[in-house]
């Protein structure tokens, strides 16, 4: 038995083969951090750093005289108008507006903020009917009654008349 050949058995180095499989996983991982970083860094720039600019004759669009009234819809549900009047102070017509109506708490919070397109009375029809403002666009100096339509409101609501504020408006020429 002296000169028959030894075999040994060569078994791969487990280590070597732990590392050769986390290798794909290594690299994966970091093309994806890569891939994350480049998109929030690309998203922070390209999305500016502040708000819109403020249309400045939003100054001279006035709100008054708001009162809520609740009806039933076709389905049954519960629909709340926040009625007022809209006043155009300025020198150029408007075609188009929202409100921003803030509803609070009992803690003085806001429990729900919503911006909504006015509706307005529209003139010489029959029946009394609201509708956007580039059908009857707001003069100058002219006033109007106007309408927002509320589908649902929290119930966190303390039930007081909510804050209301101009916050868009298409003014032209």
């Amino acid at each position: 038995m002296g000169d028959s050949p030894q075999y040994q058995a060569t078994a791969a180095d487990p280590a070597a083969e732990d590392r050769q499989s986390l290798a794909p996983w290594v690299i994966g991982a970091v093309v994806v951090v890569l891939l994350v970083t480049v998109v929030v860094l690309v998203g922070h720039y390209t999305a500016g750093s502040g708000p819109a600019p403020v249309n400045p004759y939003i100054s001279k669009v006035e709100v008054s005289g708001l009162h809520m009234a609740t009806a039933e819809n076709f389905a049954g549900g519960r629909v709340t108008y926040i009625e007022g009047r809209l006043t155009n102070n300025g020198d150029r017509k408007i075609t188009g507006a929202r409100i921003e109506i803030l509803f609070k708490d009992s803690l003085g919070q806001v429990a729900q903020k919503d911006a909504l397109p006015v509706m307005v009375m529209q003139p010489n029809i029959p029946y009394l009917d609201y509708g956007p403002l580039d059908l009857a666009p707001l003069a100058p100096g002219q006033a109007r009654d106007f309408r927002l339509t509320i589908e649902h409101i929290t119930a966190e609501w303390d039930g007081q008349l909510p804050q209301a504020k101009v916050v868009s408006v298409n003014a032209g020429s």
